[in-house]
């Protein structure tokens, strides 16, 4: 009995010792290996350069992922009409995907909506608003249509096809074509027949391909805007525009067919582009001050216009216009400023500079009695004209050199002509004088035809207290 119990001591004992030098084996072996990499790593660093092994590079650190709950479209900066439906077919609505799109990136800085190139989308009249994030972008490269049907656009949608309402920071871009598809707006004839055919009630009002509304910061570049049923491209109560180098185009017997349309809108220039129209290139309205036009090709069309202003007797402010380094062809007036009788307020520090026309009919125009009916009830009060200057104006007419047709009552005032160089061209219907009444201000050679040189009266300081007398302060 005592020796079994001595024989379990002795294998307990036994065991121990086992335990024992097991665990001191792995830690020594473990200590080894610490010391090992350690050594490694050190002699590592010294070999290398700049910390680094020679050859080799650091790794660079994983990126943090989103957060599970981040929407998938936070990670897009390009939204494409098509991933939100668009068919691109020319016929099918695609209003819907667009809208999608522009409401998507709307919420993302530097987005880009991306109507891709090869494609046509029909779209009905849409309005695109913001405010939104800044940088956001519209790429045009494919060709966007309107409803060609007038019947297919309901009142509430009259005014305009695409509009554009609180934007900023904002541009539209690219190698496409926004076409509105508005000859069944232009002609009697099918006006008359649709409305035979269909009973449908012909609008008097007609769209604006594009508009943009109470916006600022805005470019438009390159695109094209053909066919427009009104304007083409029309900016109203905005602020900061940039237009560049963009193509406007509808036929010459368009009606109304405005290539840009500024009004109650400020600090704009408009470059580097061609305009023809049925109207005017270029039409400035009241409330437009700080606007450059240069470097524009005009026609067809009615010339670069400010006005008709004062219409119904209402109060017009333009002020600080710059019209230079323009070609027209074939247009209907050259550089122009409008106003009707009755109207108020003031035209003022206008420049028109180193113009070429080329069979014009009327290059250049101050004309106090506009009237688009046949007949105008004459009234006393005008828009007051002052400070407007026509210099470097050159080539040929096809039925008057110049118009200067001032109010009975209250004159033009700081009228300049300088070296104007005008011809009667292969068209012209008969040579007829220069009209000029009521305007005073100077006149600097060369002129030609010579009888310009008789068109602007001297007057001195009580002539100027007069126009001023009647502007009654309200655009100041």
């Amino acid at each position: 009995m005592k020796r079994n119990r001595s024989c379990s001591l002795l294998f307990l004992l036994f065991l121990v010792v086992i335990v024992f030098v097991t665990f001191s084996i792995i830690s020594v072996e473990a200590r080894k290996n610490h010391h090992t990499k350690n050594t490694k790593s050190h002699k590592h660093k010294k070999d290398g350069n700049n910390g680094h092994a020679r050859g080799s590079h650091s790794p660079s650190p994983a990126p943090a992922p989103l957060p599970p709950y981040a929407s998938p479209l936070t990670r897009m900066t390009t939204f494409d009409v098509m991933s939100f439906g668009a068919k691109g077919a020319g016929f099918s609505d695609d209003s819907k995907a667009l809208l999608a799109a522009w409401k998507a990136a709307c919420k993302v800085a530097g987005a880009t909506v991306k109507i891709p190139a090869g494609l046509k989308f029909f779209i009905m009249p849409i309005t695109l608003q913001g405010p939104c994030m800044p940088g956001l972008t519209l790429q045009i490269d494919g060709t966007l249509l309107a409803p060609p049907e007038t019947h297919s656009w309901t009142r509430l949608t009259l005014f305009q096809w695409i509009n554009f309402k609180w934007v900023h920071n904002f541009t539209i871009k690219g190698s496409g074509t926004v076409n509105g598809q508005g000859s069944n707006w232009w002609s009697t004839s099918q006006v008359y027949y649709m409305q035979k055919r269909n009973s449908k009630y012909i609008p008097d009002i007609k769209p604006t391909a594009i508009r943009f509304y109470s916006s600022s910061d805005i470019t438009v570049r390159d695109i094209r805007i053909i066919n427009s049923p009104l304007c083409h491209l029309k900016f109203d109560s905005s602020k900061g525009i940039k237009v560049n180098n963009i193509t406007i185009s509808s036929p010459e017997n368009s009606p109304n067919t405005d290539g840009i349309h500024l009004q109650n809108t400020q600090d704009v220039e408009i470059q580097h582009s061609h305009i023809g129209s049925g109207d005017d290139c270029v039409s400035i309205q009241t409330g437009c001050s700080n606007v450059h036009v240069h470097n524009i090709n005009c026609g067809p069309g009615h010339g670069i216009s400010l006005g008709g202003l004062g219409k119904d007797r209402s109060v017009a402010c333009v002020s600080n216009i710059m019209i230079e380094d323009v070609v027209m062809q074939n247009t209907l007036y050259g550089v122009r400023i409008k106003t009707w009788q009755g109207g108020i307020g003031t035209v003022k520090n206008v420049s028109f500079s180193r113009i070429q026309v080329h069979d014009v009919k009327v290059p250049i125009v101050i004309d106090q009695f506009y009237c688009d009916k046949h007949i105008c009830k004459n009234q006393t009060g005008t828009v007051v004209i002052s400070g407007v200057r026509f210099d470097q104006i050159s080539g040929t007419y096809a039925v008057q050199p110049i118009h200067l047709a001032c109010s009975n009552s209250i004159p033009c005032t700081d009228v300049d002509l300088t070296d104007i160089q005008l011809s009667p061209s292969v068209n012209h219907r008969g040579f007829q004088q220069a009209v000029c009444w009521n305007s005073y201000g100077k006149s600097t050679g060369p002129l030609l035809p010579s009888s310009i040189d008789y068109c602007l009266r001297s007057g001195g300081g009580l002539i100027k207290r007069i126009a001023r007398s009647h502007d009654h302060g309200l655009c100041y």
